[in-house]
């Protein structure tokens, strides 16, 4: 079972993120919260996977509440849920140590595969956000040279590629003739060599590296 907080100012928000998460079998609603200081308190005393996290929220909002979460040991995944689409927002998600990043259009189907992507250890990004994130990530500047890069196997860029992009731990799988479970050592492994935390950030060092661009 899936433990899901939601933190979101407005409570008709919260109640449909509610219902949505309760119609899943595999996944409950575990706290639900209306500013930063009550998911922080939420996620110190009870045991949650994912948090939907909204931006914009009184008190503290969304981007510090992330940071002050992921700081703490066996932190939950974090998705960030906006109304906004801006790559200022975007990026300092993606630096908090969010997961996931998505509109709050987003439809219900959308929502619940990508907080089973995210607990499954997926990252996953509104596609609407996708292009200008890594247009952000690689700028104008020449590519630049990415520490470990140069460790990793020929299989491991392959999977660093297939995660740029966008696919899945089963997806990267069916493609390249392997298991999930040797996907996600592959992972693990590209991870440890390029000393970063997550997929997302593995991916922005995908294009910053120049090994994959917007029109592969």
């Amino acid at each position: 079972m899936i433990r899901v907080a939601v933190a979101d100012d407005l409570e008709m928000i919260r109640t449909g993120f509610e219902l949505i998460v309760g119609n899943e079998t595999d996944m409950s609603i575990v706290a639900s919260a209306a500013n930063g200081v009550e998911i922080i308190e939420a996620c110190r005393t009870r045991r949650v996977d994912v948090v939907l996290m909204d931006i914009r929220m009184p008190e503290l909002d969304g981007l510090a509440a992330a940071k002050h979460i992921l700081g703490e040991p066996d932190a939950p995944k974090i998705i960030i849920l906006t109304t906004f689409g801006l790559d200022e927002y975007v990026s300092a998600a993606i630096a908090a140590g969010a997961s996931g990043f998505l509109l709050k259009d987003a439809s219900a189907d959308e929502l619940v595969a990508s907080i089973r992507a995210v607990a499954d250890g997926d990252a996953v990004l509104a596609p609407s956000l996708v292009q200008a994130v890594f247009e952000q990530a690689r700028g104008a500047a020449k590519p630049r040279v990415v520490a470990g890069m140069d460790q990793l196997t020929e299989r491991e860029l392959e999977v660093l590629k297939s995660l740029a992009g966008g696919l899945s731990n089963a997806e990267i799988a069916e493609r390249l003739f392997l298991s999930q479970a040797t996907v996600k050592t592959h992972i693990s492994r590209v991870l440890t060599k390029l000393g970063i935390r997550d997929r997302v950030q593995a991916v922005i060092a995908a294009y910053e590296s120049g090994i994959v661009s917007l029109g592969d």
